[in-house]
């Protein structure tokens, strides 16, 4: 496809605060063994208390900018993926245009938790296929330590904070994007939510007393269903393609758990040495997960040109996202 987007360049970040399983265990009653064996995480990044979600942008954002070696005059469109935003409004990605000193262009943000960078993937090269928009900036940014329960140990070991950006355009060298699949299934949004702070349950000494600005999840049915839904994705995004499992050299999958992606490795009959996966390092970084992964994997020398590469995602919604890459 000639109109096909190319990713011109590649950002990421993740602060410099180490939280280990050792110093976890020592706040609530868990063990190392017990979190690695469930989850394949053993240290998480945690932003510090004065650093937002967009400086955490900015500094993936920057180092994207770089790496295209594009200046930011020629962005006119920002895309931010978070569920962890600044504010409710205005959105992070007016603070992030702010702050990177981009003209007055569009800017949004996009809310589908896990799997929002591929979304903002897929809304920005639409945008840009318009041909209303040239270049664009696709940021996946959360600091999810702000909205953990430090008290239920059942999701404070699983979430860490970080940022991965993209510099996306028509014309130029770099990854080019193949294809989408995104979709979701609202029908049960308890599974994974934020249960209060919005127009359903508004700040309230009631809600503050009964820990709803948290994050809650049922971990057994999310389970169930990443795996599913992962490998829906993904293989649904192939047949569209004509393209078989054999076909890809890497998957980056969404790093959530190591048992979800061993999961998905048999479901879609891939060896596992196909998938990269840093969770060890970072834990869930929800909408970070997949831009961080893959910026490392990078500067790792791990794609070779013309190899074909697969995202895959799941998220709160529930959402779930795709996409093929040729390097």
């Amino acid at each position: 496809d000639s109109f096909a987007s190319v990713m011109l360049g590649l950002g990421s970040y993740a602060p410099e605060l180490r939280l280990t399983n050792e110093e976890l265990c020592q706040r609530i009653d868990t063990s190392d063994e017990w979190i690695v064996s469930r989850t394949g995480i053993r240290e998480r990044r945690i932003a510090s208390a004065d650093e937002t979600t967009s400086d955490l942008a900015l500094s993936a954002a920057r180092d994207a900018l770089a790496d295209a070696e594009v200046a930011s005059e020629e962005i006119d469109l920002v895309v931010v993926a978070t569920i962890t935003p600044d504010m409710a409004f205005p959105s992070t990605a007016c603070r992030l245009q702010h702050k990177l000193g981009l003209r007055n262009v569009c800017c949004f943000d996009l809310e589908a938790a896990c799997s929002g960078f591929v979304y903002a993937l897929d809304v920005a090269d639409g945008l840009l296929r318009s041909g209303r928009y040239r270049k664009a900036l696709v940021v996946g940014a959360e600091k999810l330590s702000s909205i953990i329960d430090w008290e239920d140990r059942s999701t404070c070991v699983l979430f860490g904070d970080g940022a991965g950006a993209v510099v996306l355009g028509l014309d130029g060298e770099g990854p080019r994007l193949e294809g989408f699949l995104c979709g979701a299934d609202g029908a049960n949004p308890s599974l994974l939510c934020q249960p209060a702070g919005g127009a359903d349950k508004p700040a309230s000494e009631e809600t503050l007393r009964h820990r709803e600005h948290f994050l809650k999840m049922n971990g057994r049915e999310i389970f169930k269903n990443a795996v599913r839904v992962m490998e829906y994705a993904g293989r649904t995004l192939l047949d569209r393609h004509g393209l078989t499992p054999e076909d890809i050299d890497h998957v980056i999958p969404h790093q959530a758990n190591a048992r979800i992606v061993e999961g998905l490795s048999q479901r879609l009959s891939m060896p596992i040495e196909k998938f990269y996966c840093n969770l060890e390092k970072y834990g869930n970084t929800s909408a970070a997960s997949i831009p961080l992964a893959m910026d490392e994997a990078r500067q790792a020398g791990l794609f070779k040109p013309d190899e074909l590469g697969l995202l895959v995602a799941f998220g709160a919604g529930l959402t779930w996202a795709s996409a093929l890459i040729r390097f």
